[in-house]
């Protein structure tokens, strides 16, 4: 297992960069993926421990955040519907980190409303011409290449933009706190050409394309979290330990063991949640209500434990260099990345027959 101990330092767009292709060259995204496609030809249940291996060395969760777009954003894609020549010709690059990547759903008036995306494409005879706005875009601007959900005679579909194609802008704005080293910023397509082999999958699938990477995506991007939520739990026992009051350590004080405890409760489901994603992934099984799930208790898990982290610390969990109150950032951010809690409380109340919508999901 890497140890990470070469990890660049945080910094600008450019370190963003550099941590994210010195894990890919670490290997860290070939878990999962079969060896005909470059992969390591393991399991989901590897990748968890990988990603929760580096989520506790780290404690960087917009590292975190990152990786998963690039992997579940564009490198799955591609892998599920993909075309042979498209599969050769970008995930050797994309598997190595030589190019970074992501997708772009999200535009200023559309966000998990994904009928409401306005950016449209017309086919010629040389090419695709994109026209469109995309917003909070991971990895923009420090992405070579996104994976751009777009509309082709009114269906949504996938198109792969190259940060070099001409009418293509990829901003560094606006600025968002939360995950600060996760580049994100906008896409402005301003009759952006790209040929014929940059669609992926099929005209109209764009749908379905979003439902799977997002649920991939909430199943495991917690998986590095969880890491750091380990991490931050050794480090409140350790200040609960050292840390004395009226004579006796903190932890003694039974309002702090509860908080202590309830955090290791939290861990735990959690680390059962990615890992039940993980089994069913493995066995060919879906994970369409297991990775909602996932999603929202995990999401609200590490918001809780990072406020519970940062009043046990105290004033030493003020301190910068001590991460706690950044982290309770971070938590918030992660209530909103890949689905708001509300949206995944919409999804598991669809998918077990109530709720607004359940036929149509059922349909899917």
């Amino acid at each position: 297992m890497p140890q990470y101990q070469q990890l660049p330092p945080k910094g600008d767009n450019h370190a963003s960069k550099q941590r994210l292709q010195y894990c890919a060259k670490e290997n860290l995204l070939k878990h999962a993926i079969s060896t005909q496609l470059g992969g390591h030809g393991d399991s989901f249940q590897e990748l968890v421990k990988a990603h929760l291996h580096l989520g506790k060395h780290s404690q960087d969760t917009g590292l975190i955040l990152s990786i998963n777009a690039h992997l579940w954003g564009s490198i799955f894609p591609l892998i599920l519907y993909g075309t042979e020549e498209q599969k050769q010709n970008w995930l050797p690059s994309l598997l190595s980190g030589d190019m970074i990547s992501g997708h772009a759903i999200t535009e200023p008036q559309a966000g998990s409303d994904v009928n409401a995306i306005e950016t449209h494409v017309i086919e010629t005879d040389s090419g695709f011409i994109i026209n469109g706005h995309k917003r909070f875009i991971t990895n923009t601007p420090i992405a070579d290449v996104l994976l751009i959900y777009a509309k082709l005679e009114g269906k949504l579909s996938a198109f792969l933009v190259r940060q070099t194609d001409s009418g293509t802008d990829y901003t560094d704005s606006p600025n968002v706190t939360g995950c600060t080293t996760a580049t994100m910023g906008d896409i402005v397509l301003t009759d952006c050409h790209i040929p014929l082999d940059r669609q992926l999958g099929k005209t109209g699938a764009g749908g379905m394309m979003i439902q799977s990477a997002l649920e991939l995506e909430r199943a495991f991007i917690f998986a590095g979290i969880i890491g750091i939520m380990q991490w931050q739990l050794e480090q409140v026992v350790q200040h609960s330990r050292q840390r004395r009051v009226n004579g006796t350590h903190l932890g003694a004080n039974q309002a702090i063991s509860h908080k202590i405890a309830d955090m290791k409760c939290r861990l735990e489901s959690c680390l059962l949640w990615v890992n039940e994603c993980a089994r069913l992934k493995d066995s060919g099984k879906r994970i369409s209500l297991a990775s909602a799930q996932t999603k929202l208790f995990a999401s609200e898990a590490f918001l809780q434990s990072s406020l519970d982290a940062a009043h046990v610390m105290g004033s030493e969990g003020l301190i910068a260099e001590n991460k706690m109150t950044t982290l309770v950032q971070d938590a918030m951010a992660s209530r909103l990345f890949s689905g708001s809690s509300e949206i995944q409380k919409n999804i598991i109340a669809a998918l077990i027959g109530t709720g607004a919508g359940f036929k149509s999901q059922i349909q899917k």
